[in-house]
């Protein structure tokens, strides 16, 4: 596949996430696949995760830990199997009522029409300063 289909891969993926569609996200990823979150105190579901079921895993708690507010995909970079994914999110701690939001990266693998991996890169400290409890 080349840059463009990757890009509308990954676009499609987000579609998926904001429809809630999670099980038409997890067909798009490989059975192997890599999926990494930067560690952030106190947050349960954040770090490596190395199986589609395990990324299925992490959508769940993510539903169960926070409320999306807003998530915003803003731009796209593509270059040879990597597609660059910027943007901003809001979200509410459903355990301290707490609200954050932060500009994020996110950078994918796509190999054979299917990703392979993902990173995020987001503001740390204001995810675990929401989840600080009182």
């Amino acid at each position: 596949m080349g840059e463009q289909e990757n890009t509308t891969l990954v676009q499609q993926a987000y579609e998926h996430f904001k429809t809630g569609n999670i099980q038409a996200l997890l067909r798009m990823c490989a059975g192997d696949i890599e999926w990494q979150l930067p560690e952030i105190a106190n947050v349960p579901f954040v770090g490596k995760r190395q199986s589609r079921e395990q990324v299925g895993q992490f959508f769940a708690s993510l539903g169960e830990e926070q409320e999306v507010l807003a998530f915003e995909s803003k731009e796209f970079i593509a270059h040879g199997d990597k597609v660059v994914a910027l943007g901003h999110y809001a979200w509410r701690v459903k355990s301290t009522g707490r609200r954050f939001e932060a500009d994020w990266a996110h950078v994918f693998t796509v190999r054979e029409g299917q990703i392979v991996r993902f990173q995020e890169y987001t503001d740390t400290a204001a995810a675990a300063a929401a989840y600080r409890k009182p």
